[in-house]
């Protein structure tokens, strides 16, 4: 077997398992920050009452008193509550097995699972391919896992973590500062991050003082100034556009086929990641001049 050929099924594994924790973070990871959401004006509703007890602020349910993390509680269905065996919680071939459907209630499993299993599987191959075992194949499987995960997330609930985001753009300072990425130095970087920043960051105030309206999310500004790290400032513009041509693209098929009503808010987060992962799989250099 030859190195490459190793590399490949080395990604292809890791991906896999991976991928399986990232349904998990994708899942859980919003309902753990509207838990912590509900806590906090909990908290806050009893210092209005002159200290009154959380649990009196708001509802039992409100307040969380289980314990709901990554970790905890373990695998179950989300209909009927089932815990999942170990045989039922192997990435893809749990799936296949099961045929699509919860072994104790029959119930749908969500195409989601086995999908990001597998997009995840074929990155992590594509980067320990294209960049082998080193710091940087590692670094670029974060970023890849990273942005799949935030492209999940937004698309499922218009929001973009800072669990997330924030990490993702240190990671490629980081990167660019130690010299393990190609296609920018700390320099461009730098500028990157503060212009992805800035840019959607007038778009928003522009965009609100025109029409009195919100036209995008704090997190879009992150989202943008991470892939301003990673790629260089002079990637802004081509990201952005590719972003806005496939958002509006599937905006339209969705008002076409009447599942996007006019005035209904569509997450932007999926279509910069979109951009991010045909910047680095292509690189900057190939596709920039065509835009």
């Amino acid at each position: 077997m030859s190195s490459s050929t190793l590399l490949i099924a080395m990604g292809l594994g890791l991906g896999l398992i991976v991928g399986s924790f990232l349904n998990v973070v994708i899942h859980r990871l919003p309902r753990m920050m509207e838990r912590q959401w509900a806590q906090d004006v909990a908290q806050w509703q009893a210092q209005q009452q002159d200290g009154g007890p959380a649990s009196q602020a708001l509802p039992a349910e409100g307040v969380h008193a289980h314990p709901y993390h990554l970790a905890r509680p373990g695998s179950h269905c989300p209909s009927c509550g089932h815990a999942l065996a170990w045989h039922e919680n192997i990435p893809l071939l749990s799936f296949v097995l099961l045929r699509g459907r919860c072994a104790a209630c029959s119930a749908a499993i969500s195409w989601r699972y086995p999908a990001v299993e597998l997009a995840t599987a074929g990155l992590f191959a594509w980067c320990f391919w294209r960049w082998g075992f080193t710091p940087a194949g590692w670094l670029w499987c974060g970023f890849t896992g990273s942005l799949l995960t935030l492209a999940c997330i937004d698309w499922d609930t218009q929001l973009l973590p800072d669990e997330i985001t924030l990490p993702l753009l240190w990671g490629g300072l980081v990167a660019a500062a130690l010299g393990w990425n190609p296609w920018t130095g700390l320099h461009d970087a730098v500028w990157g991050a503060a212009g992805g920043y800035l840019c959607l960051w007038l778009v928003y105030h522009l965009f609100k003082g025109v029409t009195g309206q919100e036209g995008m999310g704090h997190g879009d500004f992150k989202l943008l100034a991470a892939l301003g790290a990673w790629f260089g400032w002079a990637a802004l513009l081509p990201v952005v556009l590719v972003a806005s041509f496939a958002g509006a693209a599937v905006g339209l098929s969705l008002r076409g086929l009447g599942r996007l009503q006019a005035g209904q808010p569509m997450p932007f987060g999926p279509f910069l990641a979109l951009a991010g992962f045909l910047a680095m799989l292509l690189g900057p250099g190939y596709w920039w001049p065509y835009l």
